[in-house]
């Protein structure tokens, strides 16, 4: 019987336990989760009635294979659209009409950790919330892995592991695995050069709608202070009415020389910028918060394939957004899907 352990419950990790759980009917995969919560920066928080995605803001339909998962494959009960379109700004703010998207901008009533809370929950894996692996170990003559975590409980030992955190968190993973490979000095190095973008996030509340035409704001010259601005009362079940809640998410040089900054002083911050974008000096002032700080938030590039492919011929194998090389969630849940494959036809050799 295979037994598999995965890091990680991002959405890329739900993915690829959802097609082993299909593939290997009889095989034990074991998730180790750091936090409290599932789908990783495809996060959703709660407050009173309030829904809101304040990490990955929706999933697109530009891959078939998702779409057809969300649509198809899994119960689209509270799948929702947001039909509004994006708009964009520039480095003096000033806001024009985007371009028109032919594709779908999708979410659940729920929020977005619905994909991880459904795809893990067509499975038989075991999860492990709040327990952080902090050492990975090889055993070359029995080819298994075991897992330690932060408290020093062994886990495993696995026939494959699958490591699902962003790559600079893999990347230090790796370097302090105890594995004699060649495979791993260039693993190591692979993983290390993906580049990351940090983006620190408001969430801003007012006993108001907003009457505007757009669903959200990005600034296409990356000059501004403010990245993105999104209205969460386009999302069906996500605002009450007669209410609005902005998702705000500052630009990488922002966030990374304010990161470490007061919460409150950055919130105040990006209220202002709001209300400057937006045109509505009442923005500056909301009636409730809450903030996120995202320090690996977004990958510039992927990894390169060689050395992840060796990985896998000694079962180890990475997946997300920066696997693919593309900072979307379908990218992400598409290559879960790839790696889940993977792996399931090389435990079947």
């Amino acid at each position: 019987m295979p037994e598999i352990g995965v890091v990680g419950a991002g959405s890329a990790a739900a993915a690829a336990t959802f097609v082993l759980d299909d593939a290997l009917p009889n095989a034990d995969v074991t998730v180790l989760e750091k936090s409290g919560g599932l789908c990783g920066r495809a996060a959703t928080r709660r407050h009173g009635e309030l829904r809101y995605d304040y990490g990955a803001n929706y999933v697109t339909s530009d891959s078939d294979r998702v779409s057809e998962l969300l649509t198809r494959t899994l119960d689209d009960d509270g799948l929702v659209d947001v039909t509004e379109r994006i708009y964009t700004f520039d480095e003096t703010g000033e806001v024009q009409p985007g371009r028109e998207s032919d594709g779908n901008k999708w979410s659940y009533r729920e929020g977005l950790t619905q994909i991880a809370k459904r795809l893990f929950g067509r499975t038989d894996a075991e999860i492990h919330r709040r327990t952080r692996v902090e050492t990975l170990r090889r055993d070359s003559a029995a080819e298994t892995w075991t897992l330690v975590d932060t408290d020093g409980e062994v886990w495993g030992p696995f026939d494959a592991v699958v490591l699902n955190p962003p790559a600079p968190q893999t990347a230090e993973l790796l370097r302090g695995a105890e594995w004699e490979s060649p495979v791993r000095e260039s693993l190591v190095a692979a993983v290390s050069d993906v580049p990351f973008r940090t983006i620190w996030t408001a969430v801003l509340h007012y006993p108001f709608e907003l009457d505007l035409p757009y669903y959200a704001l990005v600034n296409t010259d990356k000059e501004h202070e403010v990245g993105w601005l999104s209205r969460e009362a386009c999302k069906p079940g996500h605002v009450p009415d007669g209410e609005s809640l902005l998702v705000v998410q500052a630009n990488h040089d922002w966030s990374v020389e304010h990161y470490d900054d007061d919460p409150a002083a950055n919130v105040d911050a990006l209220a202002t910028h709001a209300s400057e974008i937006v045109g509505d000096e009442r923005l500056a002032d909301p009636d409730w918060t809450d903030d996120q700080g995202w320090r690996y938030a977004l990958p510039e590039d992927g990894a390169l394939a060689g050395p992840l492919d060796a990985a896998e011929a000694e079962g180890l194998y990475c997946t997300g957004d920066w696997v693919a090389g593309e900072a979307r969630l379908h990218a992400a849940l598409e290559n879960g899907l790839e790696v889940g494959e993977a792996l399931a036809t090389a435990t079947r050799r």
